[in-house]
């Protein structure tokens, strides 16, 4: 890829260079570009207004770009973000390996990058997102109350998301000992490509195929691919199969009150994309990432050593809906919709 040549983006590297942008910088003089993988997912709108909100508070201008599930399309959509003359970029990778390109030309032209919500495994790149091993190990647990034996399937993210394995993993370290007691038997898996609920029902609607409807839970990685499970489940008349998910979609909650899912973990959206504007404004002006505060030094699976910062989840349940209505994520009528004799604050 040839590196950005034209007049605004000389200006962002020459305004960058050395230690030419002081850390006290106003950050009214800022331009944060944001290369979303997609727009398909309800909370990436969330994020996008706490981005904003931040950006706006602080003086700075925001861009954006939409790559619609397109790798090729966010490296050209980068290029384009740098020519517009942003000094920070924030960037949510469709695919965590081929975007790397798009760090080497942000780095050649002396500009920071964070990497959002997902890996990118390179050390150019600050790594925010919230801790997704234990986002997996929060699915298990709630699913594993449920349902302690039985036929589980695995429904997992996209394979071009490092994340989809993150949280495999942690779901595997809480059900292990069950398996290796035989209280448990996984009867599938499998991953759900671009995290779409479609392609999760089609992958849901085969393994019970197989099995013929000899399933007794569902561990999905997120409320997408949950939503296209409980579709499946209901189809067959199983609705009601404890299922996981994460990110406190609306819809999720709402399947949590009305008893087609069990779990959905709630990443708070508003702190992370204002982590982001902030971090990204930090390093525009001049910060080092390890002075980013809350940062940790973390090593990829890779053996890559990068800065990074996690926030810490919250298990949403029947239980415990109060939380997300308090907090303002959701309204008590959008959560109750439909729900006559539900839990609180449905009941």
């Amino acid at each position: 890829m040839v590196k950005i040549k034209s007049l605004m983006a000389a200006a962002v590297v020459a305004g960058l260079s050395g230690t030419a942008m002081s850390q006290g910088a106003m950050a009214q003089d800022l331009t944060v570009g944001v290369s979303w993988s997609n727009f398909q997912e309800e909370r990436w709108k969330t994020d996008e207004a706490a981005i904003k909100e931040a950006l706006e508070a602080a003086g700075a201008a925001y861009v954006s770009t939409d790559a619609q599930s397109s790798s090729a399309k966010q490296l050209s959509d980068v290029e384009s973000l740098i020519a517009q003359g942003v000094d920070a970029l924030i960037i949510l990778a469709q695919d965590s390996q081929a975007v790397i390109p798009a760090v080497q030309l942000a780095a050649d032209n002396g500009l920071p990058v964070v990497g959002y919500d997902r890996l990118i495994d390179d050390p150019r790149a600050f790594y925010l997102t919230f801790d997704n091993v234990e986002v997996g190990r929060m699915q298990a647990r709630a699913v594993l109350a449920e349902v302690p034996e039985g036929n589980y399937v695995m429904i997992k993210g996209s394979p071009t998301d490092p994340n989809a394995d993150f949280l495999r993993a942690g779901q595997q370290e809480v059900l292990q000992e069950a398996v290796d007691a035989g209280k448990i038997t996984i009867v599938g898996e499998a991953y759900t490509d671009g995290w779409l609920p479609a392609n999760a029902q089609r992958n849901m609607e085969q393994i019970l195929t197989a099995e013929d409807n000899a399933v007794d839970a569902v561990v999905a990685s997120n409320d997408g691919t949950a939503g296209g499970a409980v579709a499946a489940l209901t189809a067959q008349g199983m609705d009601g199969t404890p299922v996981s998910g994460q990110d406190a979609d609306h819809a999720a909650l709402n399947r949590i009150a009305q008893g087609t899912q069990t779990v959905s973990v709630w990443k708070d959206s508003r702190d992370l994309g204002r982590e982001a504007a902030e971090i990204a404004l930090a390093l525009a002006g001049g910060e080092e990432m390890s002075a980013i505060e809350g940062a940790e030094e973390w090593t990829s699976a890779s053996g890559n050593t990068l800065w990074a910062k996690f926030l810490k989840p919250v298990p949403v349940t029947a239980e415990n809906l109060e939380v997300v209505v308090d907090a303002g994520w959701i309204s008590k009528d959008a959560l109750c919709q439909g729900v006559s004799a539900g839990p609180a604050p449905c009941n």
